[in-house]
């Protein structure tokens, strides 16, 4: 690793959730000005982890802290791949780790809200992983290797070959994002209820640095969508901003439906065309200039 790659991950890890935070703002101004309210000013997720940590740290268990720690590291480690252009595959495999340590967590409490939650995050890890691996499938095809840096280096788009799989992957934008109608694991609209599905039982730093942690996501899942035009740059940005408010806007206009709707949309609709997609990618053997 040189002095550049050391810059890069150093402006990853402080920039990064700056601008999660910033997302997280401006989700809550436009829910609030779909709902004909002002809002809370931008930065009020800020000002509530600032709040979080200067509390005291109350779990019901030591153990929360580890799996909240593994939670924070591997997604932190999942986008610093994803910035390093590393093998998608194990891309995917950091980042479901990092789901994985949320949901032993919120088992480990024994609150039946947490629990509920935490299942229901598993059913939603059922939904999204085969488009995911569908996802790596279609650049192994296009680029004859699960390199991202393939992706980013080629002067053609990813989308121009994976329209399916873009609009696959914008469903599961929304179900890994927890905004309806799949708020199932964590009760998105927290404030409009009594608990926080499996992280009902955290609060003070330890419900902070779960925040912290969803701050990195956001700027990590938009990195996904971003890869469908990396090569340019300004364009994936764009994208992915696009992709961002739009999930805010099918959140504010749609009511949660049954868990079940999720797995029947994901294995039916979701992987149909995505597998269509691949099939596409294969017999015509197109590869990404």
């Amino acid at each position: 690793m040189n002095t550049n790659d050391i810059l890069l991950a150093v402006l990853v890890l402080i920039g990064a959730p700056i601008i999660g935070c910033i997302a997280s703002g401006i989700d809550r101004k436009i829910t609030a000005r779909l709902q004909g309210r002002v809002g809370p000013p931008l930065l009020q997720p800020y000002y509530d982890v600032k709040k979080l940590l200067s509390k005291d740290n109350m779990v019901v268990n030591p153990s929360q802290n580890f799996y909240v720690v593994v939670y924070l590291v591997f997604i932190v480690l999942s986008l610093l791949m994803l910035v390093f252009k590393q093998d998608f595959l194990m891309i995917i495999f950091v980042y479901t780790v990092a789901s994985i340590a949320l949901i032993v967590g919120g088992m480990s409490t024994g609150s039946p809200y947490a629990r509920i939650g935490s299942s229901r995050e598993i059913m939603a890890i059922l939904s999204y992983e085969p488009v995911l691996i569908l996802y790596a499938l279609a650049i192994y095809l296009l680029t004859g290797t699960f390199k991202l840096s393939a992706v980013v280096d080629a002067s053609s788009p990813l989308l121009v070959y994976t329209p399916l799989i873009f609009i696959a992957m914008i469903v599961v934008l929304n179900i890994k994002l927890k905004k309806s109608p799949f708020d199932y694991s964590t009760s998105h609209h927290g404030h409009q209820e009594l608990v926080k599905g499996m992280t009902t039982e955290y609060g003070g730093p330890g419900f902070a640095t779960i925040e912290i942690a969803h701050f990195y996501e956001y700027v990590f899942l938009t990195g996904l969508i971003f890869l469908f035009w990396a090569s340019n740059p300004i364009i994936g940005v764009l994208l992915g901003i696009i992709a961002y408010l739009l999930i805010i806007v099918i959140d504010n206009i749609t009511a949660r439906v049954y868990w079940q709707w999720m797995l029947k949309l994901s294995w039916s609709v979701l992987l149909i065309i995505s597998i269509v997609n691949i099939a596409f990618l294969y017999v015509s053997g197109v590869q990404l200039a």
